[in-house]
């Protein structure tokens, strides 16, 4: 049974937030009641990985009278922060959101013209039963062991057609072994759910992250592209030359020194990081994002993260303070925040911006796959349209 004081719930009725310690069945009945009366166009919950997370989906679900989407996480964002071995809900009440969700079972076979299809008559109902509801913007789950990641956001482009986008890929706590999605009472791996939103408030879809590029450069010499495996940087063996190049002992890498020292690559004018995800025996390097032989990289090199945060979320409010970010924030972020002492300053500012969401395995923006990076949606009262300062 939950106890009334272990609920937590967030301060907006514009978008409702909640969360609970413990991922069990018998926490889906009090969680849903604490988002408060219905109805609900679509209800999220990111729960920790564990033996019960189908329990859980499958009691929410029966709880819940709305659409039920949920995942796995690497650590939850609640109301009150950073927690862990907690189940988040985040429910879009009817008077300011309509959905459309669209699920993709298997990332390894996706009939692509029929994905393109389904989403693009969801988003035109969607226009045509809300044609005041002026913002729009779409994100997704997904299985965050698959590397199906850039093959679904390729699949996915023609369908949104320019409709900002971001989601998150599902966690299993530190393990990078099996992850969970779920929609409608169906637990899955190897699968996403993709939601399309129409509302009334007007929304900001925003990525960030607090790297930038050194004059350091790797370039990948050997590789499995679909695998996402790096085994040889500048000719040598891959964990050697990139613990030479931050002067450390390969023997003293760890997971800590890939959330403090990830690769960036450029496009053009910007630059996105490529996490590393772990160290293989063979000494290769397990990317979180795609990869290629020949690819040029730098090491990054970071700004603080709390005050970085604070700063860019900051920038979300300057007009308008938002009811409700959601957001999909990278695993490597919170453990670059616990090895700086900088948990509980992050969480603070997460629980000031009225941040809730997960740590993920990898971050989607549009079209993108990227790593140690924050994306979102700031949700806004209804009202003018807020814009970024020039």
């Amino acid at each position: 049974m939950v106890e009334d004081e272990d609920l937590v719930r967030g301060p907006s009725d514009i978008v409702r937030t909640a969360s609970v310690p413990g991922t069990g069945p018998e926490t889906a009945e009090a969680l849903i009641a604490a988002l408060g009366d219905g109805p609900f166009a679509h209800v999220l919950l990111f729960a920790a990985p564990g033996p019960d997370f189908e329990a859980l989906v499958i009691a929410a679900t029966a709880a819940c009278e709305a659409p039920l989407s949920a995942c796995t996480t690497a650590g939850e964002i609640s109301p009150r922060g950073y927690v862990d071995g907690a189940t988040v809900a985040v429910g879009f009440p009817e008077t300011h959101f309509a959905v459309e969700c669209v699920e993709v079972e298997d990332l390894a076979d996706i009939d692509t013209q029929g994905l393109i299809n389904d989403i693009v008559a969801k988003r035109n109902a969607l226009a045509a039963d809300h044609p005041h509801w002026l913002s729009e913007f779409a994100y997704g789950l997904i299985d965050g062991v698959s590397m199906g990641e850039e093959a679904l956001l390729r699949q996915l482009a023609p369908g949104l057609a320019g409709m900002p986008f971001f989601g998150g890929s599902a966690g299993d706590g530190r393990a990078f072994r099996t992850t969970h999605i779920a929609h409608l009472g169906r637990v899955s791996t190897g699968g996403a759910v993709i939601a399309i939103i129409r509302s009334a408030c007007p929304v900001r879809v925003f990525s960030l992250d607090h790297f930038s590029p050194t004059e350091r450069r790797l370039v990948v010499t050997g590789a499995e592209p679909g695998k996402r495996i790096v085994h040889e940087i500048n000719a040598s063996p891959a964990i050697d030359e990139y613990a030479r190049l931050l002067g450390l002992d390969p023997r003293d890498v760890s997971l800590s020194t890939f959330a403090a020292h990830p690769l960036v690559v450029r496009f053009g004018e910007k630059h996105y990081v490529r996490g590393i995800q772990e160290r293989l025996p063979d000494g290769s390097l397990s990317m979180g994002s795609a990869i290629d032989e020949g690819l040029v990289l730098s090491l990054g090199e970071a700004t603080d993260i709390a005050a970085h945060l604070a700063e860019n979320l900051a920038t979300l409010a300057d007009q308008v303070r938002p009811e409700a970010v959601l957001a999909f924030d990278c695993i490597l972020r919170r453990i670059e925040a616990e090895d700086h002492q900088l948990t509980g300053a992050v969480s603070e500012i997460l629980r000031d911006f009225r941040v809730v969401g997960f740590s993920s395995y990898g971050e989607q923006i549009d079209g993108l796959h990227v790593n140690h990076t924050m994306t979102g949606v700031a949700i806004y009262p209804p009202g003018p349209v807020p814009t970024p300062e020039s």
